[in-house]
């Protein structure tokens, strides 16, 4: 397997995930009100899995590799592009996170935020993988040895066992700081 299989099948997950959330936005502007619990499910998706695990992987493994490599300028771009749109995921999840906490103490204004940044996730996402999957994880596959690719795939394996131990690290310690 490429290292780029593991990567092209989060892909498909977080695929799903829009589709779902493409749904309840439906629902949210029919109804003229948002599930606050589905929005948290939304923040903890994309910043969980979407952000920290998937985006982790791009830019704390593959994209490190790729750094160290005589890369196409094509490539180069792309990754600096993929990057500037890493960040604006975030800023924009932090965004519906703050439109969620203002709804959730009774602005109703805040539902008009909450769907904006929805919507521009919605619109994002599907962008941003075609990219990965069909101009970029692929081809720069070829900058690398085979030995290359196993470390890559191994250092995979090592991030996603440490993620799950570093998301309830960091709630045990929030709580105990209160």
């Amino acid at each position: 397997m490429l290292p780029a299989g593991p990567l092209m099948k989060e892909h498909r997950l977080i695929e799903r995930m829009i589709g779902v959330m493409d749904f309840e936005l439906k629902k949210i502007k029919k109804e003229n009100r948002a599930d606050l619990l589905f929005i948290d499910e939304i923040i903890d998706f994309i910043k969980t899995y979407a952000d920290r695990c998937h985006h982790g992987k791009e830019e704390d493994i593959l994209f490190k590799a790729l750094a160290k490599k005589n890369i196409s300028t094509e490539h180069s771009r792309i990754m600096d592009e993929l990057i500037q749109e890493h960040k604006m995921g975030r800023s924009n999840v932090k965004k519906l996170s703050q439109a969620k906490l203002e709804y959730e103490s009774a602005n109703t204004s805040a539902l008009r935020d909450i769907i904006s940044n929805m919507e521009t996730l919605i619109n994002f996402y599907p962008k941003h993988i075609e990219k990965e999957d069909k101009h970029f994880f692929i081809p720069c596959m070829d900058y690398f040895t085979g030995v290359e690719k196993d470390t890559m795939l191994r250092q995979m394996r090592e991030f996603d066992a440490e993620m799950i131990h570093e998301k309830y690290t960091a709630i045990v310690s929030e709580h105990e700081k209160t």
